[in-house]
């Protein structure tokens, strides 16, 4: 956008909604909304003003690293006219490179400020939790070294986007009290469920990676272990809460999660069949809406099967 434009207009408000990647934002709030589930069994109730804060954390890193990714992918040439995802605003041209490394620094700063407010709910553990988001989300794609070239994104998301998320949640309900093992354990779910989201977009876009050198796992390993590792990630997050009901002696209440398989079946044979974008782009909102599902279903029958 030039200094002529004193606003954005419709349109480019439209393309800057579309390049925060809404879908994608499921991963950041799924995990948030089980921890905040697993304090509220505890306590029977939540700070709410600490648990809002906590969600515009976590949705605030979640957008700024898509924003870095947009830069440092443009800036390494990882995103050329042969990409098969949704155009974005600055491999367009319609959002200029200055505007998105504004928007970028802008995005964890605001990050940065809400830390720093539940860092003086929580203490140092938030410091260096939020500190380390903070730098994942840059490091994501900063440079040919980065999590997302050398196929280190895949171990981030299960271990940011789970248990870092859960636990982090439900740490700041109980200040100075670290979560019991079950709150980490449980929070591998979610990062299960998120990781299976990437793995659709790196298998959508192994031959573009792979031409500019960008080493995912789909990439090292080939499109059937992409395939393979779809359906392992799904299959294991929805084992996950019933095996956890068994070994901490709850109820089978969170059984009402495999109402999900069948949909989880559905989507591993678009993965298994699809290649390209038309194919696997739908697949991509399909299991960001299969998150969350299984995030505010785990928030209904977790503490239910423990009543």
């Amino acid at each position: 956008m030039s200094a002529s434009q004193p606003s954005a207009s419709p349109s480019q408000w439209k393309i800057w909604l579309a390049t925060t990647r809404p879908k994608t934002l499921f991963a950041a709030l799924a995990p948030v909304l089980m921890g905040a589930s697993m304090a509220w069994e505890r306590a029977r109730g939540l700070n709410y003003p600490i648990f809002l804060l906590t969600l515009a954390t976590a949705t605030a890193i979640q957008i700024g690293t898509n924003f870095c990714n947009d830069v440092f992918d443009h800036r390494q040439g990882a995103d050329t006219e042969a990409r098969q995802g949704p155009r974005r605003g600055l491999q367009s041209g319609i959002i200029s490179f200055r505007a998105m490394v504004t928007a970028t620094a802008g995005t964890f700063l605001l990050a940065a400020g809400l830390s720093v407010l539940l860092f003086l709910h929580g203490g140092m553990p938030i410091f260096w939790i939020a500190t380390a988001s903070i730098l994942s989300g840059v490091f994501y794609t900063a440079g040919r070294r980065s999590l997302a070239y050398t196929g280190m994104a895949d171990l981030f998301v299960i271990v940011f986007f789970g248990p870092v998320a859960t636990a982090g949640t439900y740490y700041l309900q109980f200040p100075y009290a670290w979560p019991p093992w079950e709150v980490l354990v449980v929070g591998l779910g979610p990062g299960l469920i998120a990781t299976a989201l990437l793995t659709v977009n790196n298998l959508r876009d192994i031959d573009e990676d792979r031409s500019n050198r960008k080493q995912t796992l789909a990439v090292r390993f080939g499109a059937a272990f992409a395939r393979a590792e779809y359906r392992v990630c799904l299959t294991l997050a929805l084992l996950l809460p019933p095996w956890m009901a068994v070994m901490t002696g709850r109820s089978w209440t969170v059984l009402l999660l495999w109402v999900m398989f069948p949909q989880a079946l559905k989507l591993m044979r678009r993965v298994q069949t699809g290649t390209s974008g038309p194919e696997l782009n739908p697949v991509l909102g399909a299991t960001g809406k299969m998150l969350l599902k299984y995030a505010l279903l785990f928030s209904i029958t977790w503490p239910a099967a423990g009543a």
